[in-house]
């Protein structure tokens, strides 16, 4: 079974609740017609505008689209639940609060469950971080910090919009060169990385302008 896990530095449907290239990348990922579709919005505290913008993009003539709602929950066996998926979106905000989240209702072992099954895993910003072992984060207030204790299903760190917020990759660097996170990737907003079996399998820029960078103690490498 193929393990699935698509990792964005930004971009999807936040667009105006619209589908992107990134969006139907990870949709064509799942090689199904029309695929179950589950957006966690957890990192955002299930905000309803975001959920909004999901089912706006999502449509059910494209696919079968739903969410998992942790702060006003419904749904009882979460495990079931996400093994019944084709893909699993998960979105931005506080990488940190969501991770705390996700442990007392035991969605990282629903995840892992799902990504071993080879149920597509993806998310952008918060979403793409928590999938790797560390990363820059602005969870912990405004100001960018290191974080460790994300759900490792990836090795390394992963730094996000790195394009639109222009302090991220100086951060990003100076953190894996102190060894506060592992050396890992930095990418812009309008880029995903797509790995299989734990290996990056494709690059895919929505703007051929956009970069993906690979960062260790000593250098930079665009991918």
């Amino acid at each position: 079974m193929t393990r699935h896990i698509i990792t964005l530095g930004g971009g999807a449907f936040t667009n105006m609740g619209e589908l992107t290239k990134l969006d139907r990348y990870a949709l064509a990922a799942t090689r199904k017609k029309k695929p179950n579709v589950c957006f966690i919005p957890t990192a955002s505290g299930d905000a309803l505008s975001y959920i909004h913008q999901f089912y706006a993009a999502y449509t059910k003539d494209i696919c079968t689209p739903s969410h998992l709602g942790l702060f006003r929950r419904e749904v009882k066996d979460i495990e079931r639940f996400l093994l019944k998926q084709d893909l699993i979106f998960v979105g931005g905000g506080n990488t940190v609060n969501m991770l705390a989240v996700w442990h007392e209702h035991e969605v990282d072992i629903a995840l892992a469950r799902a990504w071993q099954k080879g149920i597509v895993l993806a998310g952008t910003s918060a979403g793409a971080i928590c999938w790797y072992q560390s990363g820059t984060t602005d969870s912990y207030g405004p100001e960018l910090k290191p974080m460790r204790g994300g759900l490792g299903f990836l090795k390394g760190s992963f730094t996000p919009h790195v394009s639109s917020e222009k302090t991220r990759l100086g951060i990003c660097r100076a953190a894996i060169k102190s060894g506060a996170i592992d050396e890992g990737y930095a990418v812009d907003d309008h880029v995903l990385l797509h790995f299989k079996n734990e290996k990056l399998y494709k690059v895919f820029k929505a703007d051929e302008r956009r970069k993906a960078r690979y960062v260790t103690k000593s250098k930079v490498t665009l991918l």
